[in-house]
């Protein structure tokens, strides 16, 4: 059958603007997908739907729409987007409403069935994650747009490929090929050269221009292996190393579950296939688990902070002045965070590179606990402590943080319901057949490399990373770009030297998984995110930053790989 374009233009809630106008315009496709669901951004749209309950779906997609809904209609481009976060219905009536504003003769459906917050009293939302069959189920029966909420990021592609090429829910290589894509696609201009381990190389040696990296898009076949690309003249760049940094973020192991499918990623083989062109086949796909996933958002209580300046000498003893002295008002708080950021240098030329930063991180069930009473305490010292006080910026009065939790619940327990554009309700079967989720063998590793000289550099010389959350745990993908490469990194960065490198890692589980057909590591670090990225546990909440500590970390690495 006719190769399927599917084109993304929204990674997350916040995303480019324009991606919606420059992929319509800027080569041919089939589909176009936004992503615009996060776990935090579940949270902000809980929050919305408390002040207005007609509200809780992504208001810029509509924005996007009013410029681009003609465009697409005049393309013959569909449109799928999970905009429709905790209100799918609201969002698809928006849009009917703006289409018929704009003389548009356009079909809206929707997907709806995620929402289980009733189910799980205390929750601002709890949303299943749906899979793509209802999507398919839209376009099959004609929509140009569909809106849905809670699926899964891949669904949006799994759904128009299923629609397309008439897959049966069994077809699980065929589907997992098409997660596979979806999962690159789902970040966007993750894949084309943003937020790349390798950019600056990629700058030096290559020249391509990263200011503005366009958007990716996948030519998807009826046997479910794909092409990475994006469209001709935009910025950025694809090739194996952009691919397989965007497959290892947010994944946990070897098998990568989802409602339809799981994906098989040490299956995976990515290729060139031409400039800024990469082949994704081998993808191999198993029945999915029984049960499905449901993210739970809850208000957690409130939180301050106040990030105090230490100048200069004795930096140590002024962070053990101010800490003693905010001791009294702190002794009932829940939960306090010290953290001292050593930003300051010997005989500083400017005074900010001579500044630590003493952050203090404050929570408790009860505003007023890490309100009024911190913040005066903290004004009170203006006069009274270390020499050179300030801080970054006045406390406030305390703000409500977010906690996250994933529960599982059988298939059975979601109505997943396909609402046409014509109104028509067409429910949506749970998958029948099903296979407990296990870890598969690791596999056996590599040749090590022959002994030779060494030399202490930064692991990043050699290896790529990319990190990222889910819930309170955080993966760390690692991948080497040769064969040789590949050797030395399998042996060598074992779960003890991670800890060893990542120090905040040391009372943590960490778990590897060898990917051997990528050269690469995932490690899954259990719990370092606390109750998730809303909670604002650690300094880099979303471990967007964690590989790239890692590959600043100093080792001895073979000098042939140097």
């Amino acid at each position: 059958m006719r190769t399927l374009r599917i084109g993304n233009a929204s990674g997350f809630y916040g995303d480019r603007f324009d991606a919606l106008r420059e992929m319509l315009t800027g080569g041919e496709l089939d589909v176009l997908t936004g992503d615009y669901l996060a776990e935090l951004t579940m949270l902000i749209l809980g929050r919305d739907r408390l002040k207005d309950p007609g509200a809780g779906y992504a208001r810029t997609f509509l924005r996007q729409l009013e410029e681009c809904l003609g465009i697409a209609h005049e393309r013959g481009v569909r449109i799928v987007a999970n905009a429709g976060g905790l209100n799918p219905a609201g969002l698809a009536t928006r849009v009917r409403e703006l289409a018929d504003r704009l003389g548009i003769p356009v079909r809206v459906a929707h997907v709806e069935g995620d929402d289980l917050t009733a189910a799980h009293p205390g929750s601002l939302a709890a949303h299943a994650y749906l899979g793509g069959f209802g999507i398919a189920e839209c376009l099959r029966a004609g929509a140009d747009v569909v809106v849905t909420g809670r699926v899964t990021d891949a669904a949006l592609v799994t759904g128009p490929a299923t629609a397309h090429f008439g897959w049966e829910p069994t077809d699980y290589d065929r589907l997992a090929g098409a997660v596979v894509a979806g999962h690159v696609l789902e970040c966007g201009t993750q894949a084309t050269g943003g937020n790349y381990a390798f950019f600056a190389e990629s700058l030096a040696k290559s020249g391509h221009d990263l200011r503005r990296p366009g958007f990716p898009l996948a030519e998807l076949h009826e046997d479910g292996t794909a092409v990475i690309t994006k469209h001709p003249g935009t910025g950025g760049f694809v090739d194996v190393g952009t691919v397989t940094a965007q497959l290892l973020y947010e994944t946990q192991g070897a098998r990568y579950a989802g409602p339809d499918v799981t994906a098989r990623l040490d299956t995976v083989r990515l290729t060139p296939d031409g400039p800024d062109r990469v082949r994704v086949s081998g993808v191999r796909g198993e029945a999915p688990p029984p049960t499905l996933k449901v993210g739970l958002n809850k208000l957690g209580g409130f939180r301050n902070e106040v990030v105090f300046v230490l100048t200069g000498l004795d930096i140590e003893a002024k962070a053990a002045l101010v800490r003693a002295q905010m001791e009294p008002v702190l002794g009932k708080v829940a939960s306090v965070r010290w953290e001292l950021a050593r930003t300051d240098r010997t005989d500083a030329d400017t005074e900010e590179t001579a500044s630590a930063l003493l952050r203090l991180v404050v929570r408790d069930p009860d505003q007023d606990a890490v309100g009024r009473a911190l913040s005066s305490a903290a004004v009170e010292l203006a006069l009274a402590s270390y020499p050179g006080f300030h801080v970054l910026a006045p406390p406030g009065k305390g703000a409500p943080y977010g906690v996250f939790e994933d529960v599982y619940v059988p298939h059975g327990a979601v109505d997943h319901v396909a609402v046409l554009h014509d109104g028509r309700r067409i429910p949506v079967a749970p998958a029948q057949d099903t296979l407990v989720l296990e870890s598969p063998p690791e596999p056996p590793l590599p040749e090590p490399l022959p002994d030779g000289p060494l030399t202490r550099a930064p692991l990043g010389l050699v290896a790529g990373a990319r990190s990222g959350d889910k819930g309170g745990n955080a993966n760390v993908g690692v991948w080497a770009r040769t064969d040789e490469a590949w050797r030395w990194l399998a042996h060598t960065l074992t779960v003890d030297r991670f800890r060893k490198l990542l120090p905040e890692t040391v009372d943590l589980k960490v778990t590897r998984h060898q990917l051997p057909h990528l050269r690469a590591l995932n490690f899954v670090v259990e719990g370092i995110l606390g109750a998730g990225v809303a909670a604002q546990h650690r300094f880099d909440p979303q471990a967007k930053a964690l590989g790239e500590w890692l590959r600043s970390r100093h080792l001895d690495i073979p000098e042939a790989l140097l």
